[in-house]
């Protein structure tokens, strides 16, 4: 199932592939639909290689009209291809599997009304599943679909949809329908798509730069029809497309665009090309926190600016995987920043993908952001926090050094030079060295080919007076990365007003070189209340305060008018929590007592994240279950006092939910599932019952019976799930062994039903119930590796591992796993590896907590 890129690249020294007529027949069962696949490519004459095709069953295979031996050319994943001619003609004819795992084509069927739907999903290695390809992302060519189906279902591809033509009925019943769709422009074919079943549809348009109209499709399952607030995703999309066609200097290069909103998918969204696909949570049947609808934006943001970076001109093998994400992950924050509501964009940046990104370059796994991709295993590991959010801080960066519009005048003549081709990170530095006058061959050096982050703290002396009399910005590195770096900087002044605010009274900005960085510029100014440097998170780097700063952001964190200056010095006592240079009580104190006082939406829900995990993890063992149960009463009393029907008050409900344990904690709970219980504002709608309900599943109160009562009022895909959790969550040996025969040993639950029970089975108040299953999972771990798909394989590693027993045992297990291992599965040894660091962080912490 591996491509390596060696042969990558001497395959496509070998072709050049022109197109690809698919033709697919969803009509004969549950399990298999028909794929004949007719490719045309010239070569090198004489020449042999290979086409990659995942199947059932391989029925035919003619090359330039010579019948092939199927048993002899195939062997379920590749099909070789020997003597080729200078102009070549493959028609392979097989059958493909549906998957249940979200990848390749997809199949699902929904509980409320039993209909079938399908999507694809490609990226990486997947489009191979549905059709005969050569599976890498600089054989471009252009795809023609022609789709079989139910008459009465929606076909969706890259192309506008065709009128159908009768294609007679199913065995005598059903009646079917034939969809031709045009070719596609040339695409890597990890972006072509195929979305099909009986999905609704909500339609608009609008007006592209050069004058075309480019129609708008926004579709869902028909269950799920009247949550969707499609105007809101309009108004989005049409804001992106003004400011990216404006930026980018070039039209919207696709004949329409559809968004589609798909069931048990397992990312946030995908980039297909002229039909985007999304998560299916983003369609909101319940209230959610402004988070939730702020990451959806941000999500449709992404997903429009891969339209031009990674459709329109794509990297040529995946070690510029970064590249394309990184760039979609900037160009968003910078979209909904500049031209949405969503004004606060850098701070929510600032506190979910940088933190995402620091924590990831701590791992021992952390690697350059232009990562070594050997294959296709290394890059499937590596959609991390380094490839998209590391990448993106250092464009930001990179941004403020050259300047937003040199930036912006280099990625136009990129787009104008580049469109539907290849091309390699080389080739947009040339274009942003030529706009902007710099020299970029040493930043990429320091920046882009070396791993880890820096540390900069100030140094600062003032005179009895309280003026500055010497400022410099020290920065270090650790040992095993110690590399220090250009960083483009600002360094703020904050003051207390009269009012008790904080607010900026001066800034500096200016280049920090090697270890120690002058600024003569501050000398001569009154210390202020608080210094905070990287003043409007420019840099990508660790910060620290010094003493007094850190004295005054204890007690006046909430007061800052900005939100982020504030979320910086949240991020600089998360990272000494995290590093175990404070005690982590500090830091749940800390929370508890500004939390109330948060504005923005996404930190509060980062910040409710990081107690949850600094109460679980990074706390003193001996001290766990007190400040766990302290911590839930302040919880519970925050949401008492939170502005009725706020966002924050929904928040602080659900996150009470998750720490209560003791009998009067889970009344509270219990009373407000069953409405004994009242909290003025708070509507406990069917998302928020589930919580509720699995927050006393956890707590032993309840159990099976009222999971199947919940589930008998809410029989719909996301009860499904939901009731998944919380029969894995019940507190009992039984139930525990139950869930791990069933993600485990068992290998027929589908991807979301997975990632639910994976949830639900570490869920425990007692740690105890889960001691039987750290033995157990590394005797399991290899064969999962082996047997399972990618995506099923790597829920499991990661999600399963022993990390709530946080002891030296555990490492001692993992140890001799990793060491019985060695060198085989290089993949599977870095999950499990980074899981280990989890416990090594979690153990200096807990010593550090005193």
């Amino acid at each position: 199932m591996n491509l390596t890129r060696t042969e990558a690249q001497e395959r496509a020294n070998l072709l050049n592939v022109e197109s690809y007529d698919v033709f697919l027949d969803l009509t004969r069962g549950d399990t298999i639909f028909g794929s004949t696949t007719v490719v045309r490519f010239s070569a090198s004459t004489g020449a042999s290689t290979f086409i990659d095709a995942v199947t059932s069953a391989v029925h035919r295979v003619t090359l330039n009209g010579v019948e092939l031996d199927p048993a002899d050319v195939s062997d379920g994943v590749r099909i070789r291809l020997d003597n080729l001619a200078s102009s070549n003609e493959l028609v392979v004819e097989a059958d493909g599997m549906y998957m249940n795992t979200g990848e390749g084509l997809h199949r699902f069927v929904d509980p409320v009304d039993n209909e079938v739907y399908l999507y694809s999903q490609f990226e990486v290695p997947d489009s191979r599943r549905m059709f005969a390809v050569f599976e890498q992302p600089d054989l471009k060519a252009t795809f023609r679909f022609q789709v079989t189906a139910p008459s009465y279902w929606d076909v969706i591809s890259n192309s506008p949809t065709p009128h159908p033509v009768d294609a007679g009925s199913i065995d005598g019943g059903e009646s079917r329908s034939t969809w031709s769709f045009e070719p596609t422009p040339v695409l890597s074919s990890y972006v072509t798509a195929l979305i099909a079943g009986p999905y609704q549809a909500v339609r608009s348009e609008l007006t592209s730069s050069d004058g075309r109209i480019i129609p708008l499709g926004i579709f869902a399952r028909k269950s799920l029809m009247e949550h969707l607030d499609a105007q809101n995703i309009f108004d989005l999309t049409r804001q992106g497309f003004e400011f990216y066609e404006k930026q980018f200097g070039t039209p919207y290069p696709f004949s329409k665009y559809d968004q589609l909103f798909v069931p048990e998918f397992n990312a946030g969204a995908m980039e297909n090309a002229g039909a985007v696909t999304f998560l299916e949570s983003y369609i909101f049947r319940s209230r959610v926190t402004d988070a939730m609808v702020e990451r959806r934006a941000i999500t449709i943001l992404h997903e429009l600016a891969h339209m031009w970076f990674g459709d329109l001109v794509t990297m040529r093998w995946w070690n510029d995987l970064w590249l394309n994400e990184s760039f979609a992950e900037f160009m968003s924050a910078l979209a909904a920043a500049e031209n949405t509501e969503w004004k606060q964009a850098w701070t929510t940046f600032a506190s979910m993908e940088k933190a995402w990104a620091y924590r990831q370059d701590q791992l021992p796994s952390t690697h350059p952001i232009v990562a070594p991709i050997n294959d296709l295993e290394d890059v499937q590991v590596n959609f991390d926090g380094i490839t998209y959010a590391k990448g993106a801080s250092v464009l930001k960066q990179l941004v403020a050094w050259v300047g937003q519009e040199e930036f912006m005048s280099g990625v136009r003549e990129y787009f104008g030079k580049h469109s539907w081709k290849n091309t390699e990170l080389v080739d947009l530095l040339s274009e942003l060295e030529a706009a902007s006058g710099r020299d970029l061959k040493e930043w990429s050096s320091l920046w882009l080919e070396t791993a880890g982050v820096n540390t900069l703290r100030p140094e600062i002396e003032t005179d009895d007076d309280g003026v500055i009399t010497s400022f410099a910005v020290l920065q270090s590195a650790v040992e095993k990365f110690p590399t220090l770096r250009p960083h483009r900087l600002g360094v703020g002044f904050y003051d207390l007003t009269d009012e008790g605010k904080l607010e900026r009274s001066h800034r500096v900005e200016l280049d920090v070189h090697g270890d120690r960085t002058e600024v003569p510029d501050l000398i001569g100014m009154r210390k202020p209340s608080i210094v905070l440097l990287n003043d409007d998170d420019l840099a990508y780097a660790k910060i620290r305060l010094d003493a007094g700063s850190q004295r005054t952001v204890t007690r006046h964190l909430k007061d800052f008018t900005e939100s982020l200056p504030r979320t910086l010095v949240w991020a600089s006592a998360w990272d000494a929590a995290r590093d175990g240079e404070t005690p982590a009580r500090d830091y749940v104190e800390l929370i508890l007592q500004n939390v109330g006082s948060e504005s923005d939406s996404s930190v509060v829900l980062v910040l409710l994240g990081q107690l949850a995990t600094t109460l679980t993890y990074y706390v003193n063992p001996d001290d766990q279950t007190a400040m766990g149960v302290a911590a839930a009463d302040s919880l519970w009393a925050l949401a008492q006092e939170a502005v009725a029907e706020s966002d924050s008050q929904l928040q602080f409900v659900k996150a009470y939910s998750r720490h209560a344990k003791t009998e009067e904690q889970l009344d509270v709970i219990e009373g407000l599932l069953t409405g004994n219980r009242e909290l003025a504002g708070l509507s406990v709608d069917a998302d928020l019952r589930w919580e509720l309900l699995t927050s006393l599943v956890v707590g032993g109160r309840y159990g099976q019976d009222h999971i199947d009562a919940e589930f008998a009022q809410d029989s719909t895909a996301t009860g499904q799930l939901a009731a998944a959790q919380a029969k894995a969550a019940i507190a009992t040996p039984e139930a525990k062994a139950a869930a791990w025969e069933s993600i485990v040993v068992s290998t027929d639950m589908p991807n979301a039903a997975q990632r639910s029970a994976i949830a639900g089975f570490s869920r425990v108040h007692d740690q105890t119930l889960l001691e039987p299953y750290a033995g157990k999972y590394f005797e399991a771990a290899q064969q999962v590796w082996r047997d399972r798909t990618h995506e099923i394989a790597q829920q499991i590693i990661v999600g399963l591992y022993p990390s709530r027993l946080t002891s030296t045992g555990t490492l001692e297990l993992t140890d001799r796993f990793i060491e019985n291992l060695g060198q085989e599965s290089p993949s599977l040894r870095r999950l499990v590896v980074e899981s280990r660091d989890g416990i090594v962080r979690a153990l200096k912490a807990q010593s550090a907590d005193i």
